[in-house]
């Protein structure tokens, strides 16, 4: 199973509305399938154009390491070494923070991650969140 691009851009949609529902700045979406490719991306009007970076970060390092943001950011509070050099051997492409958020598929395995920036760490997992149940998929924050 994978992400359809139908179902990635339900994914941005419904995490933008989610934003607005709670009230939060500017969102940037970005939908990475599980080989950390870009499906799809979008950045509301007003949020800063390096955005994308963070988005795909966020989404990229829960993608390659298998964990959400959640738990990257614990491992580098208790293990910054491993982060350093997880970050290292990605060419720093990893931004270990909540708002990067698995997806998996109907048999529990890891089909994508999406990467959410623009406001608190937490308030961007739960914007993730909302917008990959609206596309009928189960998100790991």
């Amino acid at each position: 199973m994978a992400i359809s691009l139908e179902q990635a851009r339900v994914i941005v949609a419904e995490a933008r509305a989610k934003g607005r529902e709670l009230g939060l700045k500017p969102l940037s979406v970005v939908v990475l399938d599980a080989g950390g490719h870009v499906l799809a991306f979008e950045r509301e009007d007003g949020a800063a154009p390096g955005r994308f970076e963070i988005a795909q970060g966020k989404a990229y390092g829960a993608v390659m390491l298998g964990m959400p943001g959640s738990a990257q950011m614990a491992r580098a509070e208790s293990q910054a070494y491993f982060m350093a050099a997880v970050n290292g051997a990605y060419g720093g492409k990893v931004i270990p923070v909540p708002g990067g958020v698995l997806v998996k598929g109907s048999a529990g395995a890891v089909i994508g991650a999406v990467g959410v920036t623009g406001d608190t760490s937490e308030n961007d997992a739960e914007a993730a969140l909302a917008g990959i149940a609206a596309a009928g998929l189960e998100g790991v924050a």
